[in-house]
């Protein structure tokens, strides 16, 4: 027998930008018979902790959301309900599925069309909270291999990194920088990187990160805050220079550091992009936010592989102003995790 589904929830809501966010317990949960066609119900495990998702409680991006709004974006929890008139066949209550930053997307602009599914038609609210609504057709499956917590930064850090290394254009044998390499985002590229036959060099700063990406693959190390000539560093590492560069830092010094150590015709993938940067030999710089569907279902199936693996740590719904706390101040190594 299936368990009644409450009227009410915890949640986490954003109510005021750079405020506090507040942990409500009486959060309306959408029933079933409200769900529209389509649209599912899913009971959330876990969701993980994103440094977007503190880039919109500090409202510094150009474009803001509409308040109160429930953050985050990854989330990995079964199907409860699904609204009557949906697709036959696409998922069924009691499925496993993920949710991701873009919530459903129309499929008829020239983005879509194209395969890059990120005009965001239709914004939902997130993760933190313990049901969720989405889309029958945009939930991503997840491999019967992979458990909930290491599973749940994929959908976000994971894919975003995924792609972000398709798009360097890289062969088995090359040389990638990835600076952040010890971060959410970073220790994730590090992995599929090494997955993909590449040779990581990781930039980043601390003992710890340090000896896990070192574990993780990365064959060389340069600490940015040790280094007195970074870009000189880098490029002896790597035989005179990286073929192609990851930043996921939204701050303009890697990503001017990265044009000015990357080997000629070298890429440049600005996963965060700041302003302020040139271009010189002939370098390729490309942009790469998150990913399609197949991004999420390739980046799941190799981590349910074993071939990566998420590091992360486990907290409450309670600890988010904490988190996000550690978040700016740079102390996370790897990823959170929120338990619902």
């Amino acid at each position: 027998m299936q368990t009644p589904i409450p009227l009410t929830q915890k949640a986490a809501i954003l109510e005021d930008y750079e405020k506090d966010i507040v942990i409500k317990t009486d959060h309306p949960v959408v029933q079933p018979s409200e769900l529209k066609p389509n649209e599912c119900l899913i009971k959330l495990e876990f969701s993980g902790v994103c440094h977007s998702d503190l880039h919109i409680r500090k409202a510094d991006w150009s474009k803001k959301s509409i308040l109160p709004l429930v953050g985050g974006h990854e989330g990995i929890g079964r199907i409860v309900a699904i609204g009557d008139h949906s697709h036959a066949g696409s998922v069924k209550i009691g499925d496993r599925v993920g949710v991701k930053w873009i919530g459903g997307v129309c499929g008829r602009c020239e983005m879509c069309r194209k395969g890059h599914e990120s005009c965001e038609s239709n914004p939902l609210h997130g993760t933190f909270q313990e049901y969720v609504v989405s889309f029958v057709d945009y939930v991503t499956p997840i491999p019967e291999a992979l458990d909930s917590a290491s599973g749940t930064p994929i959908l976000c850090a994971g894919m975003t990194v995924y792609k972000a290394l398709k798009q360097s254009k890289c062969s088995i044998g090359q040389w990638v920088a990835i600076s952040g390499a010890g971060g959410g985002l970073g220790h994730l590229a590090v992995q599929y990187a090494a997955a993909m036959g590449l040779r990581v060099l990781a930039i980043d700063t601390g003992k710890a990160k340090r000896e896990m990406v070192l574990k993780l693959g990365a064959e060389k190390w340069v600490d940015f805050k040790e280094s007195e000539d970074l870009i000189k560093d880098v490029q002896a590492a790597t035989d005179g220079g990286p073929q192609a560069a990851i930043v996921a830092a939204g701050d303009a010094r890697p990503f001017n550091q990265a044009i000015m150590y990357l080997r000629a015709t070298g890429t440049l993938v600005a996963v965060g992009v700041p302003a302020g940067a040139g271009l010189m030999n002939s370098l390729t710089i490309v942009g790469s936010a998150i990913g399609n569907q197949q991004d999420a279902v390739e980046a799941l199936e190799i981590a349910a592989l074993g071939k990566v693996k998420c590091r992360y740590e486990v907290k409450k719904l309670e600890d988010i102003n904490q988190i996000f706390s550690d978040l700016e101040e740079g102390k996370v190594a790897g990823r959170i995790v929120i338990k619902l």
